[in-house]
This record gives C-alpha cells, structure tokens and sequence, in this order.
C-alpha cells in the first residue's frame, strides 16, 4: 500500500511562491502515476498536474501552465511541485495522489494524501 504525505503548504503573498512536496514512505514511485490535484474553497477538486508513469511525461491544467513545476526527485521516493507566480485562485487544499502504472489521473485513484493547505493573500 501506498502512503503518500504532503507538506510545504503554507501562507503566501500574491506573487510569490511555495514548493510543495509529497513523500511516498517506504516505496519507489518508479511504477506510480502521480496527480497533483487542489480544492479550492466552495469549489470541487481539479486535476492541476498529472505525471505519467507509463511514459515518463507531465501534464498541467491550463489554471497552473507555465508557472507550475513537477519534479521527482533522484531517491524517486518524492515529488515536488513548484509554484510561482501564486495568486489568491490558487488557494486551496493541494494532495497528491498515486496509482499504479497510471497514464492518466483521476479522482478515482487509489492512493491519496491528506493535503497541504495554500493561502495566498496579501
């Protein structure tokens, strides 16, 4: 079983950034689909970033494109997502979410963590 734990979330001014990560205890995440996903307050939970396990390549929703960043670290026990350029629309609850040999994410994937919170205001 896959336990994946977030942190880095945090207080943040309109224009700054935060990098969050999200540890998987005890496994490799070589053969995992890894989503990065928010819930922003009164609003449902989005997809924001989708890494591929099946062939390697990261996808971002439009909302994060170009200022969002995935990354897996060497170990490949971590990811980390990168934000910049941070906006009051991006505050939410963020989670990461896991799932074997996933080429895609989804609200339905099996592994999820319990979230790191992001307030962006000035």
């Amino acid at each position: 079983q896959l336990q994946l734990v977030e942190s880095g979330g945090g207080l943040v001014q309109p224009g700054g950034s935060l990098s969050l990560s999200c540890v998987a205890a005890g496994h490799n995440l070589d053969y995992y689909g890894i989503g990065w996903f928010r819930q922003a307050p009164g609003k449902e939970r989005e997809e924001i970033v989708c890494y591929s396990s099946h062939v390697g390549s990261t996808t971002y929703s439009v909302s994060v494109k170009g200022r969002f960043t995935f990354a897996r670290d060497a170990a490949k026990k971590t990811v980390h997502l990168q934000m910049n350029s941070l906006s009051p629309e991006d505050t939410g609850f963020y989670f990461c979410a896991g799932e074997g040999y996933a080429n895609t994410c989804h609200e339905n994937m099996s592994y999820w963590g319990k979230g790191t919170l992001v307030n962006v205001s000035a």
